[in-house]
């Protein structure tokens, strides 16, 4: 229970760093970046397919934090998710280094593909709910200035029950970071990624002026999505590890390949990184083909999706279901090859 709980607290605090950052951005520049960003949909698959291919989740992590502002397409995500290998990808690194970059190339290249297919597709479907996160809130220019150096000294004079709660609430999760509590045990640039996104939010949140405070960020992060996005990953996480637990996957595997790839994509359906595990272990030791492995990694998003579950369990199981689609076919297709 202590390792989910602290698994959470990391998903959460990052995600709602991530959307903080996000959010102080837009304002600044007016959404001129989320306009920009929308109207180029190549530019959308590229960078999302980028972070999707950061080793680790936090990349993954900020796909859905722009996606549910409607920053991204349905297809960027798609894009992220195909091409992150999530933790996995640091042992693929350490066992297979050759394999794994060629590996990491191969599902950015079908990542843009997929994604671009899948925004043809969907185009005019309705993904994300009607009542779900709408956008970035913008106003006036002048209510919504980000940095006033001229009432920094007088907003902490009057310091608000909110600025409190959420100065307070960072600097738990800093000390928590730095202290090895919450994140990973040991120093790495994940630990220090996050550590370094917490603290611009520590300073945004200082500075920021009441409004922004007040609209922003208590009312549109921080009581809309933060008790959602920390239960959906809570429930998520103890949920897969109870299975995981009692159900020993690495007994599925059977010997007819065929019978493999599908356990492989079913497999990748679990929104955790160690299940994976499983693939990238046979692959290393010469017992499955690299189609297996393109399969699993192609379905497998590592955490990445916990947080949507939190904004749309439609669009979750929309882009788990096209991912498993092409990663069916696409393993078929190497397999096919001799693969």
């Amino acid at each position: 229970m202590l390792e989910v709980f602290n698994h959470t607290l990391m998903i959460t605090g990052f995600v709602f760093v991530m959307m903080l950052l996000i959010e102080y951005l837009n304002v600044l520049t007016s959404g001129a970046w989320q306009k920009r960003l929308a109207h180029q949909r190549w530019g959308q698959y590229l960078l999302a397919a980028l972070l999707g291919a950061v080793p680790g989740c936090l990349g993954a992590f900020v796909v859905v934090a722009m996606y549910s502002h409607r920053t991204l397409t349905l297809g960027a995500v798609v894009a992220a998710m195909i091409a992150t290998s999530g933790d996995e990808a640091f042992v693929m690194l350490a066992l297979i280094p050759r394999q794994g970059l060629v590996l990491m190339v191969v599902l950015f290249a079908i990542g843009i593909a997929a994604g671009a297919v899948t925004d043809i597709l969907f185009q005019r479907q309705k993904i994300m709910p009607v009542d779900d996160c709408a956008g970035f809130q913008l106003h006036g220019a002048e209510v919504c200035r980000c940095f006033s150096h001229g009432r920094i000294l007088q907003q902490w004079k009057e310091l608000s029950a909110v600025r409190g709660i959420l100065l307070s609430t960072l600097g738990i999760f800093i000390f928590g970071l730095v202290s090895g509590q919450v994140g990973p045990p040991e120093w790495n640039w994940i630990r220090i990624t996050i550590l370094g996104a917490a603290s611009f939010a520590l300073f945004f949140v200082a500075t920021v002026p009441e409004h922004f405070l007040e609209e922003h960020l208590w009312k549109h992060l921080a009581r809309q999505h933060l008790p959602r996005i920390f239960l959906w990953t809570f429930g998520t996480l103890l949920v897969m590890h109870l299975l995981t637990d009692y159900l020993h996957l690495e007994g599925m595997i059977q010997e007819s390949p065929r019978l493999m790839l599908m356990f492989a994509g079913l497999i990748g359906l679990i929104p955790e990184s160690g299940p994976h595990l499983i693939f990238v272990t046979l692959y290393a030791q010469g017992t499955v083909p690299f189609s297996i492995l393109l399969a699993s990694s192609i379905v497998q998003d590592g955490h990445g999706m916990l947080p949507l579950l939190a904004h749309s369990r439609k669009a979750f199981v929309v882009i788990k279901l096209v991912n498993l689609l092409v990663g069916w076919a696409v393993g078929a297709v190497v397999m096919g090859m001799g693969l």
